[in-house]
């Protein structure tokens, strides 16, 4: 009998021959355009059936890449260990649990108008769950690997190594818009103080591999191409964190009592606006170091989906700045940067689909590259 995956183009069938964690970038990317187009401050109805479209969609993605992961793990049991023994597709074990916060949040934002309130916050609750274990875990386990049995150098040093520290500055974030629906103060505080402390683990050793990154591009220069794209997620860990310090203090008052209250609120704006500052040097930094590279020849990769979340998360800290400080100044910049993220996730998703039922042809990867793996090491 004919298999399924024997009906599929070349490239789609030998990718998911060795699928990756590296594919659940692709949920994220498209998840955070939804979640990004509800906290907007200029918006509308046309714009949230937008959103309600594309998060059925990367809910669609998210169960497809897990049925399909589930099938590979059971038919190569090693798959999943080969993976984290691979310093190049090891880091992306952080993309799976981001992919679960984010579907999860985009659940109650604007799955609620499908499903119902209640139904989406059940929902988002098991995703939030799910998400922030398997994050946490990959928050330890992955440096683990890096630290006694990957073998790393300086000059081998990438924006992916961001991905496995992340997803608790997600949970972070995202825990923010369930606090309100939890019942009793207490439970509220709990998760309030959870969030907290996530924000903090991931925000620390963020910044820790963002000066790492920073002196070797300095002193070993930009690297292949293919890994250019993978600079943009160092945008991921700041816009979120600026998400999740809004989100957080605006939910603060229910939970935690004065002066600490206000404290948080403030910590929104007082933390958001540097590190956002940040975020625009760096977004100026690689548009200037992308356009180069396109000029010369940028060739397709999985890692183009770089370009999508963490270019989300800068839009929602955008939009959560603005409703905080009122300024419409920085509102407007929000419009601007969310049509910067559908531009990138257009491009990412047309030239994915493109590759995967055309079989064009893509260039072999040099060897140095921690990528989202081209789709060659899928």
């Amino acid at each position: 009998m004919t298999s399924p995956r024997s009906t599929l183009p070349g490239n789609l069938s030998e990718a998911l021959g060795d699928l990756g964690p590296n594919w659940f970038a692709a949920v994220m990317g498209t998840g955070i355009v939804a979640n990004a187009a509800i906290l907007l401050p200029h918006g509308g109805a046309a714009l949230r059936s937008f959103a309600l479209a594309v998060w059925l969609l990367a809910a669609a993605l998210l169960a497809a890449l897990l049925a399909a992961t589930a099938s590979r793990w059971i038919a190569r049991p090693g798959a999943a260990r080969a993976h984290a023994l691979d310093p190049a597709m090891a880091p992306f074990y952080g993309a799976p649990p981001m992919a679960f916060l984010t579907v999860g949040a985009g659940t109650l934002l604007v799955g609620r108008d499908l499903v119902g309130l209640h139904a989406a916050v059940l929902a988002d609750a098991v995703l939030w769950g799910v998400g922030t274990v398997t994050g946490l875990l990959a928050c330890v386990a992955i440096p683990v690997l890096m630290f006694t049995r990957h073998e790393l150098t300086p000059e081998r040093t990438f924006g992916t190594w961001l991905m496995p520290v992340v997803p608790p500055m997600v949970s972070a974030a995202t825990g923010a818009v369930l606090i309100p629906h939890l019942p009793g103060q207490q439970l509220q505080l709990t998760m309030l103080i959870a969030c907290y402390a996530m924000f903090g683990m991931s925000l620390v050793v963020s910044l820790t591999t963002v000066a790492l990154l920073w002196s070797r591009l300095a002193y070993h220069k930009l690297g292949p191409p293919e890994t250019i794209p993978t600079l943009w997620i160092v945008l991921g860990p700041m816009g979120q964190s600026v998400t999740a310090a809004g989100l957080l203090g605006a939910q603060a008052s229910g939970a935690i009592a004065e002066p600490y209250a206000t404290g948080m609120r403030a910590m929104g704006v007082l933390y958001g606006i540097p590190i956002w500052g940040f975020a625009m040097l760096w977004l100026a930094i690689v548009a200037v170091v992308t356009l180069g590279a396109a000029r010369r020849h940028l060739p397709f990769a999985l890692t183009w989906w770089s370009f999508t979340f963490p270019v989300g998360t800068v839009v929602t800290g955008t939009s959560v700045l603005a409703a905080q400080t009122g300024s419409d100044v920085v509102g407007w910049l929000a419009v601007a940067l969310y049509a910067l993220l559908l531009g990138a996730w257009a491009t990412a998703f047309a030239n994915t689909a493109r590759w995967a039922w055309t079989g064009r042809p893509l260039p072999a990867p040099r060897r140095a590259p921690a990528l989202i793996a081209t789709p060659e090491r899928a």
